[in-house]
């Protein structure tokens, strides 16, 4: 029993070291100068802290490319761009400020980020009342996920949604188990978070459409008598103090752009039979999927882009890009090593996916199971809509597991709950210790190729 006791802390402290070995390493070996769009998100935060303190100015299509995101990931680093700018006495301080505040919002959100797991860690246990914080069923799964570690290296809004989702979850699982007796206190907190979810990225509201339904969903007879009227008095009122802290940027793209949803493309008009398919085309899966899983050799292909982007690096930002393709490490056989990344996550895919149908099943009259399925549902679905009605060309170029990566996390999340509760701990023994071998394996995919300092 010691032995065993002791063979599960060392594993434990393995883990998180290794974890942190990882954010560590791609803050050193990672530019985030490197990433999607890096240079008009960089364009955003120069332009929005040209004129802090003094006012909040949100940039305009002719500043940057990415005037139509919400501002609040950009706050930091202009904070930090303020500062410096001050404090430098380079001549061209927008250009000397760049990798100081490129380099300080990583690490910001590097911590964001741990913060994310750990409230998510707290949550989980307090679903399945277990006494124990750190659960391994969780870490496992969730240290799987490399788009996650690429996110958090970039300057991008998707990190600060997956931190105020896990807020989002843990208040609203203890709102849930109280019966939806609640505070004015928890209603200001609960619609600051909606309020801030809505100012990190437009995908959030994907978030929000899943407490409609809700409302109508079966209940227990001892839950019917008052849920409803307590239920659609927290969720009404904390929406309505979401929109309040929200609600002006929204307003102000509708009248810059006359739209709520700007983006920075047209849509496409002519809806057809034939841009649907391909978009479900799995043609060239055979041939690349476990062979040389990078672009461009899926175009425009919905699912083998989403997979290959999800477990690898489809994209190459953590690997190569179009920009330095002779720059990263491993150049001549990094396909070949994804192709098997791939191929070991069908287990991992295949066990989150089932498991997530279990437990559905078996906490369907469970408010804070059912919301997760339905933010699930929602982000797939809009994310796919998202995607159909924004090709680019035949590059499929809006297809990045970063931009559905709330989906996936939750899904994470309750794969982790099913794993848990497997009755058999000898089954559950094998089946962390089948994924710690693809962790092992998967570990280059977590890591930057790039050197250190690049590009300097």
């Amino acid at each position: 029993m010691k032995n065993q006791q002791y063979l599960l802390i060392v594993f434990k402290f393995s883990l998180i070291i290794s974890f942190f070995y990882i954010l560590i390493y791609n803050i050193l070996f990672y530019d985030p100068i490197l990433g999607y769009d890096a240079e008009a998100h960089y364009a955003y935060i120069d332009t929005f802290s040209r004129y802090l303190p003094r006012k909040i100015y949100i940039p305009n299509n002719y500043e940057t490319r990415e005037f139509f995101n919400p501002p609040l990931p950009y706050l930091f680093p202009s904070v930090i761009q303020v500062i410096c700018r001050n404090l430098s006495s380079a001549t061209n301080l927008l250009m000397s400020c760049k990798p100081v505040y490129g380099n300080i919002s990583q690490i910001f959100q590097n911590i964001i980020y741990i913060f994310t797991i750990y409230i998510n860690l707290k949550t989980l246990k307090n679903f399945l009342n277990k006494k124990s914080f750190f659960n391994i069923s969780y870490l496992i799964l969730i240290f799987l996920m490399a788009v996650n570690y690429r996110t958090v290296s970039m300057i991008r809004g998707e990190i600060y949604i997956l931190f105020f989702m896990s807020l989002l979850l843990n208040i609203f699982l203890k709102i849930y188990k109280n019966n939806y007796d609640f505070s004015r206190k928890d209603v200001l907190f609960f619609g600051f978070i909606i309020g801030c979810l809505a100012l990190s990225r437009q995908w959030a509201f994907l978030l929000f459409l899943p407490f409609f339904l809700i409302y109508f969903f079966d209940k227990t007879k001892n839950q019917l008598k008052s849920f409803k009227t307590k239920y659609f008095s927290f969720i009404s009122s904390s929406l309505f103090m979401g929109f309040l802290i929200s609600g002006w940027f929204y307003t102000l793209a509708f009248v810059r752009y006359g739209t709520f949803l700007a983006f920075n493309m047209e849509s496409q008009r002519n809806y057809n039979l034939e841009s649907f398919t391909n978009l479900l085309s799995l043609e060239g899966l055979n041939t690349y999927l476990f062979t040389n899983p990078i672009r461009p050799y899926f175009s425009n292909q919905f699912f083998p882009i989403l997979y290959s982007d999800t477990w690898g690096d489809y994209w190459g930002y953590f690997s190569f890009t179009s920009r330095f393709l002779e720059i990263g490490r491993d150049q001549d056989n990094i396909g070949a090593y994804l192709g098997r990344v791939n191929f070991l996550s069908i287990f991992t895919t295949t066990f989150i996916v089932f498991g997530c149908y279990k437990v559905f099943r078996k906490y369907k009259k469970n408010d804070f199971i059912n919301y997760i399925k339905f933010a699930i549902i929602f982000s797939l679905i809009g994310y796919f809509w998202f995607v159909f009605s924004y090709p680019v060309s035949n590059s499929g170029d809006t297809i990045k597991a970063s931009y559905i990566i709330q989906m996936l996390n939750l899904m994470i999340f309750i794969g982790a709950i099913y794993l848990d509760e497997i009755k058999s701990k000898t089954n559950r023994i094998i089946i962390i210790g089948f994924f710690s071998l693809i962790y092992i394996h998967n570990f280059e995919s977590f890591l930057s190729h790039f050197p250190i300092n690049y590009p300097g």
